[in-house]
């Protein structure tokens, strides 16, 4: 080659090089900042529910848009675009894929199935697909047919270490039970799950907690296997979880175990949980050992103990629990064991009746706490003789807890087992029960109007030819069309499609527009946390903006409004949540806006999340909700805004009525 032509050929080399465009590097971070103006308009169109919009960002060259554009469709579960999301199932980077396997489950229809079974990579030897494969696992739960769940529950391969297989394995069949689908095979895994201590903690948790809540499982020979690993299980979220699941064996052994570790249990919420599974067994075994729980120093304890009284009490002990209530103790306990006495004394003990009907009578005038005069309405009903009083007293009280209480204790009368028995034919005191709640519905009272709708429409109870037409309810559907009424609006049109025999679901909910405060979540500094002071203590949370920013926004305005100051928590449940932040004290209290249910990719697997109360879809305003323990069933539909940092004893301290004397933002000092 001349010196000439390798000029020429080199000039031209460097000709073409320069002509050729670089190659971009793909990007492959996802990175999800809500300061950035173009990641706010995405998130605007899932607010706004626009989703011609978030599909134009499946195709953009950064994942975080395809990322954000996959999760939004978990939140609002449009399966018109199935199809379309399924794509995102092959995208380059996992982020993305999780997100798309997710939303497809959360969408819930069938046709994601196979769609997410092709996309599975199961030639994934080193690895690297483990958490996206998790995910399928899972989301296949949500939407997938019994075939599926076979196949689910047949996984054999994964070893102790696949941590995120086996997580993804235990909750996809986890999902199947909450749809009520389970098989033999599901439950012989699960149940292999939650008691061999070689998986790892959260494996053996989501297997307990399949256990615990799935609905007909035969459980009948898993004594010998959740018995002792009870016995051995450090983990409280699994320990409290095997025992509600070891009670559902109601075997001898069973008994015997729980009975065992209740008297060694240290946690008081395995305690709860071990009293309430006592509740599947013989009386007369489990009586001394609920009559010594009375006395536990946990109040939740102690009440759940009194609760075993008005469950499985008997005749001849009713003027115990009677002399019980009278005793020295918390009134939430004093108050169990009344309802204990009105349900068990019998009806040919008049007299004892009578003086008993008087004094739970003097409870309700005499107590300053309205959570105690609704204990008080409860205990009252659980004679159902007592309707009229409840409905003429209840009805006239100022307090929205006491109102609302009032008529759940009718509905509790209207669903009493033997209630023609127990009235003597029952047609009289069934029809007037049914103007009592027409009339509780024309209140437009948001808590009475809801409880009546529901209990009008319960199959069996017979109201629906005893209200005569539907013409009440069709005329105050239009007055309770407001978001601070929305719950009683759903419940309404409920039954009124009930009652026109229709299945149309719930149409036209009402609309609020509450945009997103942008300008409040860019401003928000990591090291932001909210502080709820109580008399028993702060609970100090930390906000989840990069998960939940709409949600943040709402609450931290709220804070900032001072809103939540001196309003109390109105519901407590033993070993569950507390919740505040509603205007009634009663749970149907809100403003006059709602705002959009954001659902990402998290599980409630731990105590002290907090979450937003919810009466269905994107009809969350000011109430919230705080765990005491794994509550998985919640993943998914209640969206995750926050989480306890610093406090999680007050928060297991706190008791219905107790009061936020001030929640403040508060930035941290390095």
């Amino acid at each position: 080659m001349t010196k000439q032509l390798y000029l020429i050929l080199l000039i031209s080399a460097a000709f073409f090089t320069r002509c050729v465009p670089p190659v971009d590097e793909a990007i492959t971070d996802v990175h999800v900042d809500f300061t950035n103006p173009a990641i706010q308009k995405l998130y605007n169109f899932q607010d706004n529910r626009q989703t011609d919009s978030l599909l134009r960002y499946f195709f953009q060259k950064d994942p975080t848009y395809r990322y954000l554009a996959a999760l939004a469709f978990a939140s609002i579960r449009d399966t018109l675009h199935v199809d379309t999301i399924a794509r995102l199932l092959y995208d380059p980077v996992d982020k993305v894929r999780i997100a798309a396997a997710y939303a497809m489950g959360q969408m819930g229809s069938p046709k994601a199935e196979q769609l997410l079974i092709n996309a599975f990579d199961q030639y994934d030897t080193a690895g690297i697909s483990k958490n996206f494969n998790a995910a399928i696992l899972e989301a296949i739960g949500k939407c997938g047919t019994e075939k599926s769940l076979t196949s689910l529950a047949s996984i054999s391969t994964y070893q102790p270490n696949d941590t995120a297989l086996l997580e993804g394995q235990a909750w996809g069949i986890y999902r199947f039970a909450l749809r009520a689908i389970i098989s033999d095979a599901g439950t012989a895994k699960m149940l292999d799950f939650a008691t061999r201590s070689e998986y790892p903690p959260s494996v053996r948790m989501i297997g307990a907690n399949y256990l615990s809540r799935a609905e007909g499982l035969k459980l009948e020979n898993g004594d010998s296997l959740i018995a002792p690993a009870i016995a051995r299980e450090d983990d409280p979220r699994t320990r409290m979880a095997l025992a509600i699941a070891l009670g559902k064996t109601q075997t001898e052994r069973a008994a015997n175990a729980l009975l065992y570790q209740f008297n060694i249990e240290r946690d008081y919420r395995v305690r709860c949980n071990l009293m309430r599974a006592l509740y599947n067994f013989d009386y007369e075994k489990v009586k001394p050992v609920a009559l010594q729980a009375l006395k536990d120093p946990n109040v939740a304890v102690a009440t759940i103990a009194a609760g075993f009284f008005v469950e499985k009490g008997k005749p001849e002990d009713g003027s115990l629990y009677r002399q019980l209530a009278k005793e020295p103790a918390p009134w939430e306990v004093q108050m169990a064991l009344y309802t204990a006495a009105s349900k068990h004394i019998p009806l040919t003990f008049p007299e004892t009746r009578k003086y008993l009907n008087w004094e739970l009578k003097r409870r309700l005038e005499t107590a300053t706490n309205p959570y105690e005069k609704a204990a008080a309405l409860q205990a009252l009903a659980a004679n159902g003789w007592n309707y009229r009083y409840i409905r003429d007293v209840g009805y006239l009280f100022d307090s929205a807890p006491v109102r609302t209480a009032s008529v759940e204790a009718l509905a509790a009368i209207a669903r009493r087992p033997g209630f023609n028995e127990f009235f003597g034919g029952g047609n009289q005191v069934k029809k007037e029960l049914a103007e009592f709640f027409i009339e509780a519905i024309q209140t437009a009272d948001v808590g009475m109007a809801s409880v009546a709708a529901n209990v009008l429409r319960e199959p069996g109870l017979g109201f629906k030819e005893l209200v005569g037409g539907f013409t009440v309810l069709e005329q105050m559907l239009p007055k309770l069309k407001t978001p601070k009424t929305v719950e009683a609006y759903i419940e309404v049109q409920k039954t009124l499609n009930y009652f026109k025999g229709v299945d149309a679901g719930v149409a036209d909910l009402p609309a609020s527009a509450h945009p997103i405060d942008w300008k409040l979540i860019s401003n928000l500094k990591k090291d932001t946390w909210v502080v709820i002071n109580t008399a028993k203590g702060d609970i100090v949370l930390e906000m989840l903006s990069e998960y939940a920013p709409g949600s943040v926004a709402n609450f931290l305005t709220l804070v900032n409004d001072k809103f939540f100051n001196g309003k109390n928590f109105h519901r407590v449940v033993s070993n569950f949540v507390i919740q505040g932040g509603c205007t009634r004290g009663d749970g149907y209290g809100s403003l006059d806006y709602t705002i959009r249910t954001e659902v990402p990719y998290l599980h409630y697997d731990r105590e002290g999340y907090v979450g937003m109360a919810s009466a269905g879809p994107d009809t969350e305003s000011t109430q919230f909700f705080i765990t005491h323990s794994p509550t998985p069933h919640l993943d998914g539909r209640y969206t995750i805004f926050a989480k306890v940092v610093a406090g999680m004893d007050v928060v297991h301290k706190i008791q219905i009525g107790d009061v936020m004397n001030k929640v403040i933002i508060q930035e941290q000092k390095n």
